[in-house]
């Protein structure tokens, strides 16, 4: 059970918040500040300008039938001097508290999108890409909202000080009434923020949660509407959203109380002071003029005492956003680099690795003791069961995760030294599942590196993706949509391909990269690979014979360890698993052809019925 946090906890939490904003932004925060003091002073000049008309031209004007004349311009000239001074403090204001805001929301998301894509996929196994995108949205822009009225309530809190400096100078009397009417307000306000700090957090939470049921909906979308689930779908994120629903209505509720008992001090206080006012008037203490500026500086102070009270409710808010921004910026299980460079070199690379194991989950084992030994330049097909542990062994030849026991190399040099984005230069890695961005498909190719149209073209030539590509409306400058909608899978696997291919790696990984692939074109696209002269060494996760036997070396593997390695026809003969699998391919495959038989045997018998119907 947690502890509820305390009011000055919750109020020293969010200063720190504050403060560690302004110190990345001070001068803009100090001209939003400035802005707002002259604000201030501007109303004590105004309430201070009203009092001595009164004194000066109202009363005797309409009391003792003083003339106007010469009286009226300079009145109307200090009110225009004063008004133009307020103007000039709320341009301030707003300028530099609109910077501070957006610069630094900016600065929060690219601090997480660059936090986060240091940390290791093991983190990103356990997150919600729902969650982590309201995160850097809506949790962002309410983590700094603070910032927005932050500098007006820094000049309502300065005004607040100047009034009572003002009243107490004109009459101590009134100065403590008004002073206690603003302790209690305060008072009210932080006891309500903090009592819905912890709601604050919940409404936060369940943003996420909401944020997660949608991604997923538009994610799933095939799935979703081919399942004919819509209405499944729709009823679920309903639930989500009537949650979040609920709980900022309460939150609301409760704030709406809170703010309608604070709201309610100033017109209280004002009718007090104006009721004591005329019996200090009556006791010759004050003048009616000085009695005007204190009842005018009150009817001013009406809306800086309910600001500071946002502020503050807002503080609470934007505290609970911000943890939720903060967990994810703690998050420490970032990918070490060491200072090694990428090699340049022409040729393939030789991979190694000693007493490899690994689980994804703690007491999970994958592979364990796995020995590895993949001569240069050759084309190596990873061979074994479902969940032997091939993919895997993929992905930590790639350094996407690491492994808990032994060590992986490349020509002798641990994979973990490599300098942070170096290892991408001599590896390169292909997965079955397919990412592109709304991009075109030149774009989508070379992801922002400066290469030549002929190397690209060469590249999407290997993969055997030119010719679909220059059938494409604008061939290569063909925007294909968010993640390649417009493409087939085959389509979009042959340009992951060209994507790995056009950066020329020392070591390339396909892991069945090429399972939407038909497999002629697959097998056109290994002996391309192998006849191609490129400098890398290439490791298939391969399932079909036609690509197996492309190979150069076989490596088999059966729970999580390599247990034969050498030609396809050697594995044959020494290795009774790998003989039973292939096996076992060759008649699914088997299969699948006569299926296809059987299919055309039946439309061909069809078709005359169809003619003569």
């Amino acid at each position: 059970m947690t502890t509820r946090e305390s009011p000055l906890q919750v109020l020293r939490d969010g200063y720190r918040l504050v403060a560690g904003f302004v110190r990345v932004h001070p001068v803009s925060f100090l001209v939003a500040v400035s802005g707002a003091a002259i604000f201030a002073s501007g109303v004590i000049l105004s309430a201070w300008v009203i009092g001595r008309a009164t004194d000066q031209l109202i009363i005797p004007v309409l009391d003792q039938g003083v003339s106007p004349s010469g009286l009226v311009l300079p009145v109307v000239l200090s009110i225009l001097a004063v008004a133009v001074w307020k103007a000039a403090g709320i341009v301030l204001r707003r300028t530099g508290a609109g910077w501070l805001q957006f610069q630094t929301r900016a600065d929060v998301r690219k601090k997480l999108i660059s936090h986060q894509l240091r940390l290791g996929l093991s983190w990103f196994r356990r997150q919600s890409v729902g969650d982590l995108l309201a995160v850097s949205e809506t949790d962002a822009s309410q983590g700094t909202f603070i910032l927005a009225p932050l500098p007006f309530g820094t000049g309502a809190a300065l005004l607040l000080v100047g009034t009572i400096v003002v009243i107490f100078a004109l009459d101590p009397i009134l100065a403590l009434l008004t002073f206690v009417a603003l302790v209690v307000a305060t008072a009210v306000d932080v006891r309500g923020s903090w009592k819905l700090f912890e709601a604050f957090q919940e409404v936060q939470r369940l943003r996420g949660e909401t944020s997660t049921v949608a991604h997923e909906s538009f994610d799933g979308a095939l799935t979703v509407k081919a399942l004919g689930r819509e209405d499944f779908e729709t009823e679920r994120f309903s639930r989500a959203a009537h949650r979040l629903r609920d709980k900022v209505i309460t939150v609301e509720r409760a704030a709406a109380t809170y703010r309608s008992v604070v709201e309610s001090f100033p017109a209280v206080t004002t009718v007090l002071v104006l009721t004591l006012g005329t019996m200090r008037i009556a006791a010759g203490a004050i003048t009616p003029g000085e009695l005007v500026s204190v009842a005018y500086l009150l009817s001013l102070i009406s809306v800086p005492m309910r600001l500071i009270g946002y502020v503050l409710w807002d503080l609470a808010e934007s505290l609970a956003g911000w943890r939720r921004v903060r967990e994810v910026l703690d998050a420490d299980e970032l990918v070490e680099h060491g200072p090694l460079r990428a090699l340049e070199d022409d040729s393939g690379a030789r991979v190694g690795g000693e007493d490899i194991g690994f689980g994804y989950d703690e007491g999970e084992t994958v592979i364990s003791e796995l020995e590895l030994d993949v001569p240069p330049g050759k084309v190596v097909a990873m061979v074994g069961r479902t969940a032997s542990g091939k993919s895997t062994l993929a992905v930590l030849l790639a350094r996407l995760w690491d492994p808990s026991t032994g060590i992986i190399h490349l020509d002798g040099r641990d994979l973990r030294s490599f300098a942070r984005s170096e290892l991408a230069r001599e590896v390169a890695f292909v997965s079955q599942e397919t990412f592109l961005f709304d991009d075109t498909v030149r774009g989508n190719i070379t992801l922002g590196l400066t290469i030549p149209d002929d190397e690209v073209r060469e590249a999407a030539r290997l993969a055997g993706a030119d010719g679909f590509i220059s059938q494409l409306p604008a061939g290569y400058d063909t925007r294909i949509g968010e993640r390649g909608t417009s493409l087939s899978g085959g389509q979009r696997q042959r340009l992951a391909l060209a994507r790995a291919l056009v950066r020329r790696p020392r070591l390339l990984i396909l892991d069945d990269a090429t399972s939407a692939v038909d497999p002629s074109v697959e097998a056109e696209i290994l002996r391309g690979l192998r006849h191609a002269g490129l400098p890398s060494t290439v490791i298939v996760v391969a399932y079909r014979r036609s690509s197996i036997v492309l190979a150069d070396e076989v490596i088999y593997i059966e729970d999580g360890r390599v247990v034969a390695q050498g030609s396809h026809r050697d594995l044959l003969e020494r290795a009774p698993g790998y003989a039973r699998l292939l096996r076992a391919y060759d008649e699914d495959a088997a299969a699948r052809r006569q299926e296809a038989r059987e299919r055309t045997v039946d439309r061909a018998h069809r078709a005359p019925d169809e003619v003569r119907t």
